[in-house]
């Protein structure tokens, strides 16, 4: 498999560090609101990634923190007048609500900041005793200037930044780009003890101890929005290496933008989306399927009119799903195409759809190679019938690569049909018999009414819910 590396700024193949065994991980979400489309593109991005990695057989350990304490965190509790805690904990079981929704696994660990305190101050210590660290008034700051790779990953100059920088900010750190590590106690602010007083972390220092905890100095993958490219990963790279003596990350993978009338959707310029919302007009799976439809590192662009194309194009696989499902309870089909018939068709849409995920994730390709197998099976269902070990192998097929990308073809669709559409379904077929033909027809209307939809098919009458 290939990936885009953005510390190279190249395509590589990826490799794990340990055979079998890839280290992944993840920026999660600020825990003071609901999030957003935006805040769920990463989800769904490394979500589907470390899928991929399962399914060729990897093992992955996957992190993916909680910040539960934060200037947001604390403000947003302050007017709601709780504690930060409450707050955070009442947000991080409405995270799991919206992320189940969405399919997304759970990680193999979910740090909240908070609980990895000593490891946080552990960093910041070390910082200091190596030198890259000094105190201020407000706060502990690491010195960008005694890290000679920093902008290494955004490609930028320490000169050029501190230049920039220096246009709006005279303050008493040592180089405008310097970043704070441990910041000093504020009133009516939770604070921690430290060595040089009470505070709390900041916002960075906590990504690289959780790092170090769970995963050890070095990892494969660290994946998040291409926002957080400078100054958060950046400054996790100088904090860690600085720290760890070691390379921090092998692999930087940061997914597109989510934008609104081709602006970024952000809480700050209030041009969001939050997910809890959308799902009350579009399911969760529609969602999903209309982020992995581009590929990760591309923008999307948000409009109604693209979330129903996302609609239509899910309803035809659930629509062929469904159809697979009924002709496999109908009676067996006689002389009809075998599972050996269909190998070559369900294993060339499995190489195309490798293809595409081995094609640093396109799951754009991936998809193509599903609907491939679609248009493939219903040309052959135009023309012959299938026996049911051949419309099993398309099933199991067609369960196999969607489940990859995190979507279920059959969630939700085992939906009990009422006695009385079944009845009036029974009475609309003897009416035919009979060739009541006006009575067929009021009683097809009936059913349609009722949110039924019924179709006349070569092995009976299907019903299906509208």
């Amino acid at each position: 498999m290939y990936v885009y590396n953005d510390l190279s700024r190249h395509k590589e193949e990826l490799t794990p560090q340990a055979p079998g065994h890839f280290k992944v991980y993840v920026c999660g979400p600020t825990v003071y609101d609901y999030f957003h489309l935006g805040n769920a593109r990463p989800f769904i991005v490394y979500d589907t990634l470390r899928r991929y990695l399962l399914y060729r057989g990897y093992t992955v350990d996957y992190v993916q923190n909680f910040t539960d304490i934060d200037d947001k965190v604390i403000k947003r509790a302050q007017e709601e007048g709780i504690s930060y805690k409450e707050l955070a904990d009442r947000m991080i079981e409405e995270y799991f609500v919206d992320a189940d929704g969405l399919n997304i696994l759970r990680a193999s660990h979910h740090p909240r900041a908070t609980e990895c305190m000593p490891e946080i101050l552990d960093m910041v210590q070390t910082l200091y005793d190596k030198g890259y660290a000094y105190v201020l008034d407000d706060g502990v700051y690491f010195d960008t200037g005694k890290f000679p790779d920093y902008g290494k990953l955004s490609h930028r100059d320490l000169d050029e930044m501190e230049t920039q920088a220096r246009v709006q900010s005279n303050d008493a750190k040592r180089h405008p780009s310097d970043f704070v590590i441990w910041k000093f106690k504020k009133e009516g602010e939770p604070a921690w003890p430290s060595a040089w007083g009470e505070g709390r972390p900041g916002w960075h220092i906590e990504c690289s101890a959780m790092n170090k905890k769970y995963l050890g100095d070095t990892i494969d993958i660290h994946g998040g929005g291409q926002d957080l490219i400078f100054p958060h990963h950046e400054n996790e790279i100088a904090q860690s290496e600085a720290a760890n003596g070691k390379p921090f990350v092998r692999y930087w993978i940061h997914n597109g933008f989510v934008n609104v009338d081709n602006v970024k959707m952000a809480k700050s310029l209030g041009n969001f989306f939050r997910v809890r919302d959308l799902v009350q007009h579009y399911p969760y799976e529609i969602l999903r399927f209309f982020m992995l439809q581009a590929h990760y590192r591309m923008p999307i662009n948000f409009t109604k009119n693209l979330l129903d194309a996302a609609q239509n194009g899910w309803q035809r696989l659930k629509n062929f799903a469904s159809n697979l499902a009924f002709l496999l309870e109908a009676e067996e089909a006689e002389d009809g195409l075998t599972a050996q018939d269909l190998e070559g068709v369900c294993q060339q849409a499995r190489e195309n759809f490798v293809a595409g995920m081995e094609d640093d994730l396109n799951t754009a390709d991936a998809f193509a190679a599903i609907f491939g197998l679609v248009r493939e099976v219903n040309s052959l269902l135009a023309e012959h019938k299938l026996t049911k070990p051949a419309l099993r192998l398309v099933q199991e097929t067609l369960v196999e690569l969607l489940d990859v990308l995190g979507l279920d073809p059959y969630a939700g669709a085992e939906e009990t049909v009422p006695a009385d559409i079944l009845a009036m379904a029974e009475e609309r077929q003897a009416a035919k018999l009979a060739k009541d033909y006006a009575k067929a027809d009021r009683l097809r209307d009936a059913i349609q009414a009722q949110g039924w939809k019924l179709e006349d098919t070569a092995e009976g009458p299907k019903l299906s819910k509208v």
